[in-house]
């Protein structure tokens, strides 16, 4: 949890900055795929202040409302953020691009002037457009990937511990949704950097200002797609989720065969927060068990569950006859 915070306080960090030098270099420039960069970077440094909350309330401890606590809490607000960076970051970035390159935006190029909020904006002729678009987007490469270096040290922590093959595993199967958020949100963030790069420089090399216009909508494209796929990761935690299968069978495998068991009739596992899980199962005992020995039996077998796999918080083991 703590390692969790730890990346999203990088990514706020990060991403704070970035905006900032990036609304800089749209009031000083005008260009397109700088105001989407613009909103993007609002929009995540926003969105690491959900996931802050989320942690924060996640920490909770558990009540008679919420026997379980308020783990959940994390999925919750990964799932809001996922929703922002479509309809925020997403969305605006590609609109705007889409009405630049088809006529309809309020700006003029990477070099002109530029509509804003009902203000003309213009570059003041002792700047130089293209230089403050490189200085801003190299500026934020270089704080995007301290914020990406964080979160992806953070997933390469689970992907060892759990003896996943790689990020495509890790996507699919994490329960910590925070640090797989600032992870996607990061990568996203250096490919938009990466685009809008490319875009102001075919700009300026062949003076065809579609090119800056295109990096925007695809920038927009680009963050809506990612979304989409987070939220489809975090719809699973919170609809309740049980663990990937293997990891079921190892801990069903536990319980049918400890001493005395005859038959598990019963196991289910559900995530109720990140690396937090509950295992219920009901199983028939050997014949003959008294119900002292079936008690130690029961306590030996939960212990070994937990040994098992440490996200287990909660062991459930109801006896069968």
């Amino acid at each position: 949890m703590a390692s969790s915070r730890k990346v999203v306080l990088a990514a706020l960090f990060a991403n704070g900055a970035i905006a900032v030098l990036k609304f800089v270099g749209f009031l000083l420039t005008a260009s397109p795929s700088m105001l989407s960069e613009t909103y993007h970077s609002i929009s995540d440094t926003g969105n690491q202040v959900f996931l802050l909350v989320g942690i924060r309330y996640g920490k909770r401890e558990r009540d008679r409302r919420h026997p379980f606590g308020y783990g959940k809490a994390q999925f919750f607000y990964a799932f809001v953020v996922s929703m922002l960076l479509f309809g925020i970051a997403g969305w605006e970035s590609a609109k705007h691009g889409y009405n630049e390159l088809t006529g309809h935006g309020g700006g003029h190029g990477a070099d002109g002037s530029a509509e804003f909020l009902g203000f003309v904006i213009e570059s003041p002729a002792w700047i130089d457009p293209i230089t403050v678009n490189y200085a801003v987007l190299l500026g934020g490469i270089v704080f995007e990937s301290y914020a990406f270096k964080k979160a992806y040290d953070g997933m390469s922590r689970q992907i060892e511990e759990n003896d996943w093959s790689g990020f495509r595993e890790a996507f699919r199967k994490t329960s910590d949704v925070t640090t797989l958020t600032a992870l996607t949100e990061d990568a996203i963030a250096l490919g938009g950097l990466v685009l809008a790069l490319a875009g102001i420089f075919l700009t300026q090399q062949t003076g065809i200002e579609a090119f800056d216009q295109a990096a925007a909508l695809l920038i927009g494209v680009m963050l809506m797609g990612f979304a989409i796929a987070l939220a489809w990761e975090n719809k699973r935690l919170i609809l309740g989720e049980s663990l990937p299968p293997e990891d079921e069978r190892a801990l069903r495998r536990t319980v049918a065969d400890w001493d005395g068991v005859e038959r598990v009739v019963d196991f289910r596992t559900v995530y109720f927060g990140p690396e937090r899980v509950v295992v219920t199962a009901d199983v028939e005992f050997a014949p003959g068990l008294e119900t002292a020995a079936i008690d130690d039996r029961i306590t030996a077998i939960e212990d070994a569950i937990r040994d098992v796999d440490v996200g287990v918080r909660k062991v459930y083991i109801e006896p069968e006859t």
